[in-house]
């Protein structure tokens, strides 16, 4: 029951989401594409459901070839990001696309961020049951660390710190709604995440 409660949310949501918010996203698709050159959709692959990669879907954020120099992103003012990238981020619009996403079956609101295959392969045992779920837009971790790309900016090594603090810090979060996927705390995340975004503006990395 809960498989097609989440399910039946995620459809209904994401459908309703882009049909609705389509004015919204060729805004901010002109407005990225008069900002700086390149595509209006970043595409990257991520590590999803039991270990299979898929294609995840942002609004552009950053200069082209941004990811060549890191993959996560140091401090709001990283100078990849563009001026629109910034706000996008800020208010994390450049998530919408990834509604396509959960249409799709590939993720779901609710689940753990879904990482690059770089940090997968570093996982230990324990730390792969983050993969017996879907990955989602938003998660436990996500709303604890909604300042994950400040706190990066103030270590020596923001790499090292976000494979041996931050991936295990928010699969430790995460795991509640791993080893508890029910439609409650599906909804009880949406809330946290609802309540986050309106009391904070600041952003986070992936």
């Amino acid at each position: 029951m809960n498989k097609f409660l989440i399910r039946f949310s995620d459809l209904f949501a994401s459908l309703l989401g882009l049909i609705l918010l389509s004015p919204i996203l060729i805004c901010i698709a002109i407005w990225i594409k008069s900002d700086t050159p390149g595509p209006v959709i970043f595409r990257q692959k991520r590590v999803g459901f039991r270990g299979k990669d898929f294609e995840l879907f942002k609004f552009r954020t950053m200069v082209m070839d941004a990811d060549r120099k890191g993959l996560i992103t140091v401090g709001s003012r990283d100078p990849r990001i563009t001026k629109a990238g910034f706000l996008l981020r800020k208010y994390k619009l450049d998530e919408f696309p990834q509604l396509w996403n959960v249409l799709k079956g590939e993720m779901s609101l609710v689940g753990p961020r879904p990482e690059v295959r770089k940090y997968v392969d570093l996982y230990t045992e324990e730390q792969k049951q983050v993969l017996m779920v879907k990955p989602g837009i938003t998660d436990l971790a996500s709303v604890a660390f909604s300042h994950e790309n400040e706190l990066l900016s103030k270590q020596a090594n923001p790499d090292e710190y976000y494979i041996k603090v931050l991936v295990p810090e928010k699969i430790r979060l995460n795991r509640h709604f791993i080893e508890h996927p029910t439609w409650l705390n599906y909804i009880r995340i949406i809330l946290k995440t609802l309540g986050g975004i309106f009391g904070s503006s600041d952003n986070r990395t992936n």
